[in-house]
């Protein structure tokens, strides 16, 4: 049974709709990354879920209780901000303490509750500094602090690692999934970054412009996504995307393009579902196109391209290569070593069976 659900969730300021019938169910236990480019909703629909902004219309449900009249303090959530919101006079150790204080929780009852949180997060020596000696992870581990010590029925986080740069966003990124594995929490996690939506949740919500394009696992968003606007969003590097026309056969997939190029059609699309001469879009991810060497021997359908190196970019771990193909660039993924070099023509093996198709007009997967 969910344990949170968002029930045809609509909501509207002056007449401009920002959320569009958002249905989604997470269960408990379970950690909900919200993602999506800026503007696309997924603040807002935070918001309505902590009761900071009213929905227009639906329904939001936590632990089978509908909340949508409930006061956000009655609503036994807590929440983590992007700018922590700390109180700049109080101590560490204030600061975790003050919810409970307000709620009148006896003081050796908070002692423990702030000891316990402090030792999950591993700030017990920074407890009697004040926020202004703390540095931005340090801060963001007392802003976590001061949800965990309530213990309440969902945790919230709006963008809480925005303000961090890059090494300390990694860091907090394995905090914040420990700090999930150890305690069992409920998370919905905003984000418009795709790393930190793969590597942290259970469950992906991607949503552009109010409206939810694909809810699933990271596996499930990232391997079969549901349209082309969840394909190019979730990926780095994005998923290439090719124009073509389905051969006269069925058999495989002709790409647009001034010399003629054909690739085998992918497993993951029925032949029943096209006709001979349709316009579609082949979606293949970076790693699926390699050199020999990383050719997965278990792969069914492969089809080998040469084609002109345009770019290289090693990375340490793997080297990226541009090539041009179809009347645009495509993005392959080799090992370090792989010795390819620019104007120099390679043998780019695809990997078909990671490949997927899209419907150029409606933009949704063929399966």
């Amino acid at each position: 049974m969910a344990f949170l659900e968002l029930r045809d969730l609509h909501k509207s300021i002056g007449g401009l709709d920002i959320l569009k019938g958002i249905d989604i169910t997470l269960e408990k236990g379970g950690f909900l990354v919200l993602v999506g480019p800026s503007g696309c909703g997924k603040s807002t629909l935070l918001n309505t879920v902590a009761g900071l902004t009213p929905v227009t219309s639906g329904e939001i449900v936590i632990d089978g209780e509908i909340v949508n009249d409930l006061h956000p303090s009655k609503r036994d959530i807590a929440m983590v901000f992007q700018s922590y919101a700390l109180y700049p006079n109080m101590t560490v150790e204030g600061n975790i303490a003050f919810a409970l204080e307000m709620r009148g929780v006896p003081r050796p009852e908070r002692e423990a509750a702030v000891a316990k949180a402090a030792r999950t997060l591993q700030i017990e020596h920074l407890l009697k500094r004040r926020p202004s000696q703390l540095s931005g992870g340090q801060r963001q581990r007392v802003a976590m602090g001061r949800a965990l010590v309530r213990d309440p029925l969902v945790f919230l986080f709006d963008e809480p690692l925005s303000n961090l740069d890059a090494k300390l966003r990694v860091e907090m990124r394995a905090e914040i999934k420990r700090l999930h594995r150890d305690t069992g929490a409920t998370i919905v996690y905003v984000t418009h970054d795709q790393i930190e939506a793969m590597t942290m949740a259970t469950k992906i919500a991607v949503l552009k412009d109010g409206v939810l394009q694909q809810v699933g696992t990271p596996d499930e968003i990232y391997r079969v996504p549901a349209n082309l606007f969840v394909a190019d969003f979730m990926g780095s590097p994005a998923m290439n995307l090719l124009r073509g026309t389905v051969s006269a056969d069925r058999s495989a997939i002709e790409l647009d393009g001034s010399e003629p190029v054909r690739l085998a059609l992918p497993p993951t699309v029925s032949r029943e579902k096209l006709a001979g001469g349709q316009n579609v879009i082949l979606g293949i991810r970076p790693e699926a196109i390699t050199d020999e060497s990383l050719r997965d021997p278990a792969a069914g359908v492969v089809t080998t391209l040469e084609l002109p190196v345009d770019l290289v970019e090693p990375t340490g771990s793997d080297t990226y290569v541009v090539a041009p193909l179809a009347g645009t660039e495509i993005t392959a993924r080799m090992r370090a070593q792989s010795g390819v070099a620019p104007g120099r023509s390679f043998g780019f093996v695809f990997n078909l069976d990671k490949a997927v198709v899209f419907e150029p007009e409606t933009t949704q997967r063929i399966d």
